[in-house]
Formats: structure tokens, C-alpha cells, sequence
């Protein structure tokens, strides 16, 4: 795929609007290669909610352990899954599976993944959260060729948390997780079990997103397609319905949307409690009734359906006041007694810990924008497209900057979000408000306001070199909205 393909044609950038995250953009692509072409007649009607089950991605098993590390092997490859029920439809995946295999890590132990490429094209794999070294983030030219493998090495020295896995292609990212290259990675923390937070099966990864099908039950790709992308999706199944037992879950939700913008909201505006953001949990829980997530931030709740009478449907739904088509995410259903020996405990875990120490003095400030480039027919940061060989900040290694990211969209009403590799960051304010919620714990990604800005303060202490700084509405990265950084002595 050239670089050609993902220019925006100045006679398709005819609408623009902020329904739920996007804009309307129209851009001339292409679909990858190695997927049968169909004719695209028409769209297929989705089942009615609530209708299927939910799936719950498995957990892959190690290949091998030592003391110190555990191994697992990945092949990506395509595939066919029953999204729509009855229907097979072609898709990219992680071992066979939409969404992919959950790993499940555990905090100061190592996991090695030999991610091997059974497709056609070029495959990378980024492993969004993690504290990792530069040549195993998934750096979009660190390309994983046909036929070949990489081995990436995560030493998971950082809080549980729960993360994710993707692919980071250049200029072909936004395509290949939308046809299904993603999956949950999660850090289990052994200090967090003296605070019994709910576990085992009561802790369960949701993974929220929207597609698109023709007729066939096809997925259908185009860059900048929000408002086409009309059936949602929780685990790779349409609008399911989940069976609980009457006691406390951890749900761990994850944008993995690519540009659909979520408040979640339960049932009658009931209570979920937030206790962990994307870098682990949050200091106290955070009673609430509605939790905003642009497209690849995560957030863990409790939710005690204990409080329920047996036979209590609980509707999920998206309350995003931009979102004007799909409400409804799934239902809970509340089918059966349980014990709980889970707890939600008052503290949770201190803002600043774990080696992050507070940050001090400021080192250097920086301004950061974001928009659209009607002459460059690009998406851009800071004037710029994305040039892999352009390296467009130098961050001093232990130093303490505060960033202020500006989204300049505001003559077109396009929304942007702000996600930067290798490091967390403490989220300062909002257009000069506090920030509160998840938002209030470590952060890797953050909604930057049509026309506003965000405030994070961030410090690189982990490892010297080359990471992404970019827009997590990934159909925008990439058309060319992505920077690269040094972390230099």
C-alpha cells in the first residue's frame, strides 16, 4: 500500500461532523490484499439485541516458563469467525480468534511473545500500555514480513493494569485492527490481592467497538467511515447479553473502537465504581454513573449486581450525546445467588509510587497540535505528517515535561485524542479545569475537546530511544497524524 492511497481527495472532504468521534472523511483506499473481493450490494441487518451471549476472549496458556519468564507464541493469520450469527466472515486474527487471546501477565515477571505472520502483508505488533523497551513497541517500520516471526519481550515492570495488543502497520494500522488484529494483555498485580478486589471469573475484559457489513456479512473497510459503522460489538459478538451471578464483577472495559467515542451508562443511570484507569488503579474507587472513553483508553469498574433482585436486566448503553445511532452495548442479566468474598476497599493505591516518584520542578513545557491540513490533504501534528525517518522532539531522559495538546479542529468539529508509547502520564487539567474520574489516574491516552486542549505532565525514566507520540482515532494516525520522539541522556 503506498503512501498515495491514504491522501484525502479535496473534492471527498465534503462533510465533516462530530457524530460520536469522527469525521465524515471519504478518502480514496484500497483494501489489503489477501482478502477475497466481494461486491458490496448492500448491508446486512444485524441480529436484534440481546440475542446472542457474550464471549469471553480465552486466556492463551503459556508455550514454556522459566523462573522469570513466561512464553507464548502468536500467529496471525487470516481467518473466518461467526460475528453475525450464522455468518462467517473473513477477518484478521490473533491465533484464529476476533478479538484475540487474552494474556494474562503478572507485574515483575517477563512474557515473551513470538508473534509469527501467516498473511499476505506486513504485520507489526504494539502492545499499547506497556513500559517496554523501543525495539519491542511495535514501532510501525519494525515490520513483522510475511512468513516471518518476532519475538517481543515485555518485562512488565509497571502496576497491574489492563492493556492491549494491536496492530501498528504503517498506514495500514486502522484497517487490520478494524478486521480484528487486537486483543486484551493483562497485568496482574500479586499486591493487589490483599485489597480482594473481585477475581477469576467475576473479572472480565470487555472489549467495546462498532463495524461494518455488506451484505454478505462481510467487514467493510474505509478510512474515515464512523457514521457507516452501525453494529456494535462486545468481544466480537453484536450486542450480547452476559449471565451474572448476584455479586461484585471487575469489568475491564477497552475502547478498542477506531473512532467511536463511548459514555457508558447502566441501566437507569445505576452506580459503577471506577477503579482503575489505563495505567492501573486509580488511588481511591470513584463512584459514578456515566464513564467517557475515546477509542483505546480502558477503564476497570465494580459493579456489585448483588444489589439486583434475581431476574434484573441491566441495559448497557452508549450516552455519548454525539452518538446518534447504535445505544444499546449489551445486557446483564442477573440469573443466579452467589458468594462474594470480594470487597472494595476505601484505598486503592497511591498516585505516586511504584519508582515514579513525584514529579519536581519542570523541566520543559511544549505545545502539541492537532488538525487537518486542507493544502497537505493530511491529518497532522504540529504542521507535520508522519515521516518515519523524522525524528520531531528529543525528551531528556528523568526530566519532567508538561505538554499541552491543542486540537485545532474546531472549524470542522473533528475530535482528536492524545496517545503517546513507552511512558504514563498525569493528565494536569482540561482546558484549564481539573480533570477527574479515571482521568485522574496514570494515563497513556486522553480526549483532547474539539477546539480546547489537555495538560499532562510526563517523565520518560525507563529506556532510552524511539516512541510514537499520535491520535488513537487510529483512521486519523493513519492518514499521517503521528510524531516520533528520542528519549535521549
Amino acid at each position: 500500500m503506498s503512501e498515495g492511497t491514504v491522501m484525502l481527495s479535496r473534492r471527498n472532504l465534503i462533510k465533516y461532523g462530530t457524530a460520536g468521534g469522527a469525521a465524515a472523511l471519504v478518502p480514496v483506499t484500497a483494501p489489503l490484499v489477501g482478502l477475497t473481493a466481494r461486491e458490496n450490494t448492500g448491508e446486512v441487518a444485524p441480529p436484534e439485541p440481546f440475542t446472542v451471549p457474550l464471549a469471553v476472549p480465552p486466556v492463551l496458556r503459556p508455550v514454556a516458563r522459566s523462573s522469570s519468564t513466561d512464553y507464548y507464541e502468536i500467529t496471525m493469520r487470516h481467518a473466518e469467525a461467526e460475528i453475525l450469527p450464522g455468518v462467517r466472515t473473513q477477518v484478521m486474527a490473533y491465533n484464529g480468534l476476533f478479538p484475540g487471546p487474552t494474556i494474562r501477565a503478572t507485574s515483575g515477571r517477563r512474557v515473551v511473545v513470538k508473534q509469527t505472520n501467516a498473511m499476505h502483508h506486513d504485520a507489526v505488533v504494539h502492545l499499547h500500555g506497556g513500559i517496554v523497551a523501543p525495539e519491542h513497541d511495535g514501532h510501525p517500520m519494525d515490520v513483522i514480513a510475511p512468513g516471518q516471526s518476532r519475538t517481543y519481550v515485555y518485562p512488565n515492570r509497571q502496576p497491574g493494569a489492563t492493556l492491549w495488543y494491536h496492530d501498528h502497520t504503517h498506514h495500514m494500522e486502522a484497517e487490520m485492527v478494524f478486521r480484528g488484529l487486537a486483543g486484551v494483555y493483562i497485568v496482574e498485580d500479586r499486591s493487589e490481592a490483599a485489597l480482594r478486589l473481585p477475581s477469576g471469573p467475576y473479572d472480565v475484559p470487555l472489549m467495546l467497538r462498532d463495524a461494518r457489513f455488506d451484505d454478505q456479512g462481510q467487514l467493510v473497510f474505509e478510512l474515515g467511515d464512523f457514521r457507516n459503522r452501525n453494529v456494535q460489538l462486545v468481544n466480537g459478538r453484536v450486542q450480547p447479553y452476559f449471565q451474572v451471578a448476584a455479586r461484585k464483577y471487575r469489568l475491564r472495559f477497552v475502547n478498542g473502537a477506531n473512532e467511536r467515542y463511548y459514555q457508558l451508562k447502566l441501566g437507569d443511570d445505576e452506580e459503577m465504581v471506577q477503579v482503575a484507569s489505563d495505567g492501573g488503579l486509580l488511588p481511591r474507587p470513584v463512584p459514578t454513573t456515566r464513564i467517557t472513553m475515546s477509542p483505546g483508553e480502558r477503564v476497570d469498574v465494580v459493579v456489585d449486581f448483588s444489589r439486583y433482585p434475581l431476574g434484573t436486566r441491566l441495559v448497557l448503553a452508549n450516552a455519548d450525546p454525539d452518538t446518534t445511532d447504535i445505544r444499546e452495548i449489551m445486557r446483564f442479566d442477573v440469573v443466579r445467588p452467589a458468594k462474594d468474598d470480594s470487597r472494595l476497599p476505601g484505598r486503592l493505591r497511591p498516585m505516586y509510587g511504584r519508582g515514579r516518584g513525584k514529579p519536581g520542578a519542570v523541566d520543559r513545557e511544549r505545545d502539541i497540535s492537532f488538525y487537518l491540513d486542507l493544502e497537505m490533504q493530511h491529518f497532522v501534528i504540529d504542521g507535520k505528517h508522519f515521516d518515519p525517518d523524522r525524528i520531531d522532539m528529543q525528551v531528556r531522559k528523568g526530566d519532567v515535561e508538561v505538554w499541552t495538546i491543542h486540537n485545532r479542529d474546531d472549524q470542522f468539529g473533528i475530535p482528536h485524542n492524545f496517545h503517546v508509547h513507552g511512558v504514563h502520564f498525569e493528565v494536569l487539567e482540561r482546558n484549564g479545569q481539573p480533570v477527574s474520574g479515571h482521568e485522574a489516574g496514570w494515563k497513556d491516552t486522553v480526549a483532547v475537546p474539539i477546539g480546547g486542549n489537555v495538560r499532562v505532565r510526563v517523565r520518560f525514566d525507563d529506556y532510552r530511544g524511539r516512541y510514537l507520540y499520535h491520535c488513537h482515532l487510529i483512521d486519523h494516525s493513519t492518514m499521517g497524524m503521528m510524531a516520533q520522539l528520542e528519549v535521549v541522556d
